[in-house]
């Protein structure tokens, strides 16, 4: 008899019987490894779990099969998903209002059961959630788990049946009781990835701010990502381009300068820290050099060889381009009213008080006498230290 060892168990347990009718032992695994392979690559799809969910409902010969990844409140509509796109309505509808209705929460954790099972039959059919919301779609049966991790993740799995379906078997429970582990730590990951996922764009968001180019290569030196600044860079074709998946510069010394600095950063070679690869790109507009530094990038502790794993990342400065600092930003860091504020973000742009005050409409005088005022409340005596002091604080990440 096949057996199936479920995550954290010391002993086997035996396969739930009849996954599917007919098809003997071979087809009764190869349909369980479908589901165990569905659900862990459900964290990677564009919608999480949907062919997972799709594979749930053909087995349980099911209406729906929904994960509730963040319960819906009073505040917040919460995260459900489902296995009919057409059920979008019926969604909104629980998110919407039937939550609060729903005696089915709260299940004892990690246990498979019946709404009869946890309130009685007599409660379930005669609450608002059964006739108002559940028997109008012709749900009928109903099966779920409240899955609760360790770092406080919670997430309900539903199971429906319409009326003319029968009821859920205990083998039926027995297969969601095999899947629940499985379905718990998939959801772990899930959240680990999206953790991830969200200090990326915040530290990508931070760099795309500090107007800080950067391009990623891969181990042959090919690119394999180019953020926002570094292709305004490359676009304006002004010393250096992207021609196919490489980086060309307009002079060939210094072509052949950054291509040498890229292939030692990409081969792995040991790195000396105190040595910085760097260089800067003659621009034939004749505006200031561009500025380039090439870094390895950080090491996985994973051994593994991906093409497209970044190894190395070459970062680009404009410094004829500074960033657009806000000036709701600079009134409130150095409390500064918003006349002051819009001078300070002028002369934090390069401008001389003289155009500042012109900018605003505003005498000279009148330009002065607000800069001093901006000198007491930021503690600066000179207008170069004002400016420093602007563009090395947290406004130019506003």
């Amino acid at each position: 008899m096949l057996r199936l060892i479920n995550p954290g168990e010391s002993r086997p347990s035996r396969m739930p019987q009849g996954l599917v009718s007919g098809g003997g032992v071979s087809m009764e695994f190869e349909r369980l490894n479908a589901l165990f392979d569905a659900i862990y690559e459900g964290p990677m799809e564009a919608t999480p779990w949907q062919t997972a969910l799709r594979l749930l409902q053909q087995t349980f010969g099911a209406m729906h099969v929904t994960m509730i990844l963040r319960p819906p409140s009073s505040q917040s509509a919460g995260f459900m998903l489902n296995t009919d796109s057409a059920a979008a309505d019926a969604t909104e509808s629980y998110q919407n209002h039937f939550f609060a209705l729903d005696p089915f929460v709260g299940l004892p954790e990690d246990q498979v059961i019946t709404p009869e099972e946890l309130v009685g039959t007599g409660r379930w059919t005669s609450s608002a959630l059964y006739r108002e919301y559940l028997r109008p779609m012709n749900v009928e049966h109903l099966v779920g788990a409240d899955l609760r991790t360790q770092e406080g993740i919670e997430c309900r799995f539903r199971v429906s049946r319409s009326a003319d379906a029968p009821p859920f078997s205990a083998n039926d429970k027995a297969l969601c009781r095999a899947l629940l582990p499985h379905l718990k730590r998939a959801v772990r990951l899930h959240a680990q990835i999206d953790t991830l996922e969200c200090e990326r764009q915040l530290y990508a968001g931070t760099v795309n701010r500090m107007l800080l180019g950067t391009v990623s290569f891969a181990h042959n030196g090919d690119i394999i990502e180019i953020n926002p600044e570094a292709r305004r860079i490359l676009n304006e074709k002004d010393g250096m381009r992207v021609q196919g998946r490489t980086i060309c510069l307009d002079r060939n010394d210094e072509g052949r300068e950054l291509q040498r600095i890229v292939r030692k950063v990409c081969s792995g070679a040991p790195v000396d820290p105190g040595l910085i690869e760097a260089m800067s790109v003659t621009r034939p507009s004749g505006r200031m050099n561009l500025g380039v530094v090439v870094k390895p990038a950080p090491v996985s502790s994973w051994p593994h060889d991906s093409s497209q794993r970044p190894v190395a990342v070459m970062f680009l400065r404009d410094p004829e381009c500074s960033g657009k600092a806000s000036e709701e930003a600079i009134r409130r860091l150095f409390g500064l009213t918003r006349m002051e504020a819009a001078l300070a973000q002028c002369l934090a742009d390069g401008l001389t008080v003289e155009e500042a005050a012109e900018k605003l409409n505003v005498k000279r005088t009148t330009a002065r006498t607000y800069l001093r005022f901006i000198f007491c409340k930021t503690g600066v005596t000179r207008q170069t230290k004002l400016v420093r002091t602007l563009l090395n604080s947290v406004v130019a990440l506003s």
